[in-house]
């Protein structure tokens, strides 16, 4: 029973070990992740030029920063907490093998005192012949066989514990050294911190002082961004009808086939029968029904839909590097109190010139140029569409087969920097869904 809360005593201790471990190296992996975007962020700042209009942009990458930062500190909070857990659970593991060596030198003890008594060679054979019958003295053997073993092995537990203590002090040291070490990465963390927020305070200041120049150039950008609302709308249902139409041509060239194969069968029957004399009065024609664009899923398509939302989550970004500056749906202006913006995807901040690609294979279904959003390039995955804004060069066409992160165009460059906008579309039989790309790309 001792044996069984033991055994049972040390795999709730190697439980909760791997558990910390566990947790420990995703936190790592987190701060990896932040202290990745933290160096994009600042790349991306180093080259936005200080205007009107690029300072925003600088404004919304400086509350990125900050977010990201404060995002790290924590993460350096729950690390230095698991640290201490650690170390403490690794006090405790140290405590109860000491008493457990203590325990075990005790037992070894008797067993060398019990074996310096029977060192005679000759005592050990008395010992045996004194037997009363020959399986009497076969279980004495083995019973001074067992203890001989008994002594080995307790030797080696002993050492075995001795060992783990020091590996396990080993590793306390290492977890208080990597406590020390995360504090003072906190403290940087927060020191850069108080410096963004100090030049987020600067650019606030500067804005308040060009607010009515501010509400101008918001106006003309929601202008803007209505006409590529409109654009991309219309280009999407012109690609709905025009797919829909060669679909019913194709049916309706079916159906007359298979019509004028069916009367060839009839007139042959009613030859043979000899009533080739009878005619037939042949039904008025009625004007076909005007019906409503539908988009219908060949089988092909359907299964490319249903990859592509096999992927949600873990689509690739359209730029290699970027940070997203404005999100998608309703969003408050950096600057001006109550004023909000409407978004139907969501606008990246990338280095100047940078390559976009497709998030997903598919087909090239329209290149438009807008005014004031450069080229867009909209992809057809099945019945979901995939929108790419803001270029100065595409390198795809209308038809073009593109795979997953085949680069499609490159941004257009403005002070110093490039924005894509990027917007994920679901088409449902008539209707034409916005999706929210946040949720499609992966972190």
């Amino acid at each position: 029973m001792k044996n069984v809360i033991k055994l049972l005593f040390i795999s709730i201790i190697l439980s909760q070990s791997v558990a910390l471990a566990q947790t420990s190296d995703k936190l790592k992996k987190e701060q990896q992740r932040l202290e990745k975007k933290i160096k994009n962020t600042k790349s991306l700042l180093k080259k936005t030029k200080s205007n009107t209009e690029a300072s925003l942009n600088e404004l919304r990458l400086i509350d990125n920063q900050i977010k990201f930062r404060e995002e790290l500190v924590m993460n350096f909070d729950n690390q230095v907490r698991t640290a201490e857990v650690r170390i403490k659970q690794k006090d405790s593991e140290v405590q109860e093998l000491h008493k457990r060596i203590a325990k075990l030198k005790t037992q070894y003890r008797k067993l060398l005192l019990y074996a310096y008594k029977h060192r005679n060679k000759f005592g050990k054979m008395m010992f045996i012949f004194s037997s009363t019958d020959y399986h009497e003295a076969i279980k004495r053997k083995g019973y001074l066989e067992s203890i001989a073993e008994i002594q080995k092995k307790q030797f080696n537990i002993i050492r075995q514990h001795q060992n783990l203590i020091n590996e396990q002090i080993r590793e306390i040291r290492q977890d208080r050294n990597y406590k020390v070490q995360v504090l003072e990465e906190k403290k940087t963390e927060k020191a850069a911190i108080e410096k963004d927020k100090k030049k987020q305070e600067n650019i606030y200041n500067k804005f308040r002082q060009e607010e009515g120049k501010l509400l101008t150039q918001l106006k003309e950008d929601e202008r803007k961004k209505e006409v590529l609302k409109q654009q991309i709308s219309a280009a999407i249902q012109k690609e709905i009808a025009v797919a829909e139409e060669k679909r019913r041509k194709a049916e309706a060239a079916a159906a007359a086939a298979a019509a004028k194969k069916k009367a060839a069968a009839a007139a042959a029957a009613s030859s043979n029968s000899g009533t080739s004399g009878t005619t037939t009065t042949p039904k008025p024609e009625v004007a076909p029904e005007k019906k409503e664009v539908v988009y219908t899923e060949n089988k092909e398509s359907a299964a490319l839909s249903k990859s592509f939302e096999g992927n949600k989550g873990k689509l690739p970004w359209p730029v290699d590097k970027g940070s997203i500056t404005e999100g998608f749906g309703r969003n408050a202006h950096p600057t001006l109190d109550n004023v909000y913006t409407n978004n139907n995807g969501i606008d990246i901040t990338a280095p100047k010139g940078y390559q976009v690609r497709a998030v997903f294979e598919g087909e090239v279904t329209s290149v438009l140029n807008i005014p004031g959003a450069g080229k867009v390039v909209i992809v057809k995955h099945g019945n979901y569409r995939t929108v790419y804004s803001n270029l100065q060069d595409t390198y795809v066409k209308i038809g073009s087969k593109v795979s997953t992160k085949q680069s499609i165009g490159t941004l257009l460059v403005k002070d110093g920097s490039s924005v894509v906008h990027f917007e994920i579309h679901q088409v449902v039989g008539s209707a034409v869904q916005c999706l929210n790309p946040s949720l499609w790309v992966s972190r």
